[in-house]
């Protein structure tokens, strides 16, 4: 059957970070984009965000996760770029005013992975080992899991990282599993860590397509590459999340999961230093998935207490 959406034509500029992850992410995009619109042409173009700038910190002392988006959501609103390509747990949880997203791809994996330089597994890590991490919510579930744990921040793009834990800067790293999967690097894995240990972030192992919400072309070309199911696994993980107002300040985890028309969303708040730790799950029909993942939010918000919102 014709493709439909197929004579979308023209130039479309995709906007992206230049880390490898980031490029080897829009080339999916962009293989997606010229076998469903042969007619389209594609360029893309990288753009230096702040969060690739900051190496030594974690983003919750300098602004958050959407470092890593603002400078190409800027150049998206600006015309510079038609689309800009995302891992989506790197977006705030309100987008822009004008911004939308287009497209999210087929999800890949969204577990965390274990890099070990001397271990093979989490639960072999000895007495007092330090694990490198920036991740609050990994940090919090690390130290609920193993108080005795020290935690060292550990930056860079994923090359960097798994160059310091093999030169011994801490004993091990958590990184994600998609994105490994992604650079072809899923040799340097010693260990992929159940969900039920360590709840993923909140859209992790997602790659999204933002665009203008006026931009009757793009949305077009978008279409044709979005996967459904995702995409709502996506925006209920988000909603659960908007409820919380999270970011990176507040630990926080959440995964749904779709099954025989069935989304079970567990969701996950802590305190940083893993003293406290709230989780929930609870299952609804789609149509019913978005309400749901709101009153779960709620339910962690109260369960936690307002102090942990308030000292971030």
């Amino acid at each position: 059957m014709e493709n439909p959406t197929s004579n979308v034509t023209g130039l479309m500029r995709l906007g992206t970070r230049a880390s490898p992850l980031a490029i080897a992410q829009t080339t999916m995009v962009r293989g997606r984009l010229e076998e469903l619109h042969p007619a389209l042409e594609i360029e893309v173009v990288t753009i230096a965000t702040s969060g690739d700038k900051i190496v030594d910190r974690r983003l919750s002392e300098v602004g958050g996760k959407g470092l890593f988006a603002k400078e190409i959501e800027e150049a998206l609103l600006a015309g510079e770029i038609d689309a800009a390509v995302h891992s989506m747990k790197d977006l705030e949880t309100h987008l822009p005013d004008r911004l939308c997203i287009g497209a999210v791809l087929p999800r890949e994996d969204p577990r965390d992975a274990f890099i070990g330089k001397d271990v093979l597994a989490l639960e072999a890590l000895p007495i007092g080992a330090v694990v490198g991490t920036t991740s609050l919510r990994r940090q919090s579930q690390l130290l609920a899991l193993r108080p005795d744990f020290k935690i060292v921040i550990l930056r860079g793009n994923v090359g960097t990282r798994i160059d310091k834990i093999r030169n011994g800067y801490a004993d091990a790293t958590l990184l994600a599993f998609a994105g490994l999967k992604r650079l072809k690097m899923e040799g340097v894995i010693t260990q992929v860590i159940s969900t039920d240990v360590m709840l993923p972030a909140v859209a992790q192992g997602a790659v999204g397509v933002e665009i203008r919400d006026d931009d009757d072309r793009a949305r077009a070309a978008m279409a044709a590459i979005d996967d459904a199911d995702s995409a709502l696994c996506v925006a209920v993980e988000r909603a659960f999340l908007a409820v919380l107002d999270g970011s990176c300040h507040t630990p926080i985890g959440g995964l749904a999961e779709l099954h025989r028309g069935r989304v079970r969303l567990r969701g996950l708040v802590a305190r940083p230093d893993g003293t406290e730790v709230q989780r929930t799950s609870r299952e609804a029909s789609e149509n019913d998935a978005l309400e749901m993942a709101v009153d779960v939010g709620h339910d962690l918000r109260a369960a936690i207490g307002p102090d942990v919102f308030d000292e971030n």
